[in-house]
């Protein structure tokens, strides 16, 4: 009896064991528990960032409205960009246009300038042919030149005149004689008779005046030191004028 009574003393006694009393929940109230919970930590974590940024001088609306700012501004500065190099091309354009239309003009000018200059002195030829009147049936050679065209060729041009006032025309042909200085030595070129393809420019058809011009071919690197120019007329052996140029 002493034992069964100890027994019971243990079991239902002060010395008993404690016995809690849980509530028990079931996960569909668990889950949105623990849900809000982490939402609730991530908020306050958010905010105390924020907070913490506004405490330390860094305001997040600020820098996203500058940065909204200045990326409009970068696209305005490319758009203006596109713009002025394409107004920059079209002025290059426009000046290689006006360039080359300078350059036309001026070489136009110089070519008129030129081509007055020649008018002005046949004029001046013209009117002392016509004034010469006492003078009828005489030839003269006026305004013999050459200048080195290339290195194998010079330029030669002249003027055959008629003196008085004829009524026929005058028929003959112009010879050249070129003296040269090629290596130290002197040659002569003769024009027609070295050079027969000048046949053609050298011939002689007119009544008041004819203007020759041509190429004599020499050899290349030598020197033109005297050019003599003789009008002969068909049928007759001896020249009607000579006429005689050094160049030094």
């Amino acid at each position: 009896m002493r034992g069964l009574g100890r027994k019971l003393r243990q079991t239902f006694g002060i010395s008993a064991p404690r016995m809690a009393v849980r509530t028990h929940l079931s996960w569909r109230w668990k889950i949105p528990a623990l849900l809000g919970l982490l939402l609730l930590i991530a908020g306050m974590w958010w905010l105390g960032f924020d907070f913490g940024q506004f405490l330390g001088g860094f305001d997040r609306g600020q820098v996203a409205e500058r940065q909204k700012k200045l990326e409009s501004e970068v696209a305005q500065f490319r758009d203006e960009n596109v713009k002025l190099r394409a107004r920059a091309a079209q002025l290059e354009s426009d000046l290689n246009i006006t360039e080359g239309a300078q350059a036309t003009l001026s070489k136009q000018s110089l070519e008129l300038q030129a081509e007055n200059t020649q008018i002005k002195e046949e004029l001046a030829f013209l009117q002392k042919l016509f004034s010469d009147t006492g003078k009828q049936g005489t030839i003269s050679i006026q305004r013999l030149s050459a200048e080195r065209e290339r290195d194998d060729a010079y330029h030669y041009s002249l003027l055959v005149v008629r003196g008085g006032n004829p009524s026929d025309e005058f028929a003959g042909q112009l010879t050249l004689h070129a003296g040269l200085v090629s290596g130290g030595r002197f040659a002569t070129v003769a024009l027609p008779d070295d050079q027969p393809n000048a046949s053609a420019t050298l011939k002689l058809k007119f009544k008041y005046y004819q203007r020759i011009e041509g190429t004599i071919r020499v050899p290349p690197g030598s020197q033109l030191k005297t050019l003599q120019a003789s009008v002969l007329e068909l049928g007759q052996p001896s020249p009607r004028a000579t006429k005689s140029l050094n160049i030094s």
